[in-house]
Formats: structure tokens, sequence, C-alpha cells
């Protein structure tokens, strides 16, 4: 009797053990179709289109700042797009023995401050525009580029919190 129970309760804790490896390392990363990546690529176009007709509307150096603005965003998107997908999409079974992807995270945390610095410069040149139109604009774009960064830091923060058995080894070598 006390060898069935035993038996018994391995099969129940095998079977739960087996659903939680399975739920935690084999998540799809995609919403609706598209993969985290593949949304902020798509969120960032129509941002970069929305600055550069902000910059066509404006003459001389505001019109030049701003289309300078929209064409680093557009060259570092596809980056971007793309570290979000490796950091999002890392096998759960390597996080759980070894732990995050960190050259990737801390690259998503570089990005995150060059969002700063872009969502502070779209600030200060919207004092500096008189089209009521461009303001508009203008203030949608930094609205847009805030909420993309919130989720670059929120994917950040998910995987920063995920459980890894010798992740603090491998992070010792990482420095």
């Amino acid at each position: 009797m006390q060898k069935i129970k035993s038996i018994s309760l391995f099969v129940v804790f095998s079977i739960l053990v087996t659903t939680f490896c399975c739920s935690v390392f084999f998540v799809e990363a995609k919403d609706n179709g598209q993969t985290k990546g593949e949304q902020h690529r798509n969120n960032m176009s129509t941002f970069v289109q929305g600055l550069l007709t902000a910059a066509d509307n404006e003459q001389g150096e505001i019109g030049e700042q701003i289309r300078t603005m929209a064409q680093q965003q557009n060259q570092s998107k596809d980056n971007i797009a793309d570290t979000i997908d490796k950091v999002d999409t890392r096998n759960g079974l390597k996080i759980f023995l070894i732990g995050l992807d960190y050259k990737n995270i801390g690259q998503l945390r570089s990005e995150i401050a060059n969002m700063d610095n872009h969502i502070d410069r779209l600030n200060t040149l919207l004092t500096k525009l008189e089209n009521s139109q461009d303001i508009t604009t203008i203030q949608e774009q930094i609205k847009t580029l805030e909420a993309e960064r919130q989720k670059i830091n929120d994917i950040v923060k998910a995987n920063e919190s995920k459980f890894s058995l010798f992740g603090w080894f491998v992070k010792l070598f990482n420095k």
C-alpha cells in the first residue's frame, strides 16, 4: 500500500513538473501573429513617417533636426526589433540553466536611454514650433515613442525577473 502511494505521488509530481516545464520553456512570443519585435518595427515606421511629415512642414533648422531624429530612429528600429526578438524568444531551458541574454538586455537598456534623449529633444523642439498641426503631430509622436520605450522597459524587467539556476555564475564572466 505504501509503495502504491509513493508511485502515485511520483506520477502526480512528474505530471506537474512536465506541465510547468512545457508552459515555461515553450512559450510562444507572438501577439496577433506578430512577434514583439515586428510590432516595434511597425510602430516605429509609423512614428518615423509622422516625424518626416512634420519635418517637411517645418523650414530651416527645426525641420532638419526633426528629420535627423527620424532618420536615427529609422536606422535603429530594425536593430531594436531583432534584439527584442532575441531576448523574447530565448529558450526557456537556457534561461533556467544559464540565465538571460545579458548582452542583448544591455543593448535594450541603451536604446531606452536613446529614446529618452529623443523624447527630450522632441519636447524641446515642440516649444519652437509655430504650426498647430505640427505641434499636434509631434505631441502624438512623443506619445508613441514613450509607449514604445515603456514596452521595451517592460520586456527588460520581465526578463530580469526570470529565475536562473546558474545565471549568477554566468553573469560573473559577462562583466
